[in-house]
């Protein structure tokens, strides 16, 4: 078999074979439909590969970033609640503020009418005891104008 010509069926794969080597080197190969193909049919298959992992990725992010956006949302609401706490707090302080100060301005008020009261007593007490005089003299006048008589 070896000084044999090679049969018409080898000569058509050895020409095959040497056809795509030379379509291979010019950037051209075929894939496993046999379609002609620019790509590299391996670089192909890892072209389409990492287009679905990107994809898949792409889908992850967009969930990702749904959930981040609900987080942010809780968070953005419990911050206004944390706000409208606080701001209740502070008038609540400002009211208390605000009481104490009456209450310290009645306080006053009142510690003032009670001097004052204090003193209109003392006023009268002494008006009382003139008055007392008065009328102890009156009394022991009238008491001697009844004896002379």
């Amino acid at each position: 078999m070896r000084g044999e010509e090679p049969s018409p069926w080898q000569r058509t794969g050895l020409w095959a074979g040497m056809a795509m080597e030379a379509l291979g080197e010019a950037g051209l190969h075929f894939d496993e439909l046999n379609k002609l193909r620019v790509l590299d049919p391996e670089v192909a298959q890892n072209t389409t590969e990492l287009k679905e992992e990107c994809k898949d990725f792409v889908e992850k992010i967009g969930q990702f970033q749904k959930i981040v956006g609900g987080l942010i949302e809780i968070v953005d609401q419990l911050a206004k609640e944390a706000e409208n706490e606080k701001m209740k707090a502070i008038g609540a302080r400002n009211l208390l503020k605000s009481v104490a100060k009456q209450r310290e301005a009645q306080q006053q008020q009142l510690q003032a009418l009670i001097a004052e009261k204090k003193m209109q007593l003392e006023r009268y007490r002494i008006e009382y005891d003139a008055l007392s005089k008065v009328e102890a003299e009156q009394n022991e006048f009238i008491d001697q104008f009844i004896l002379q008589k």
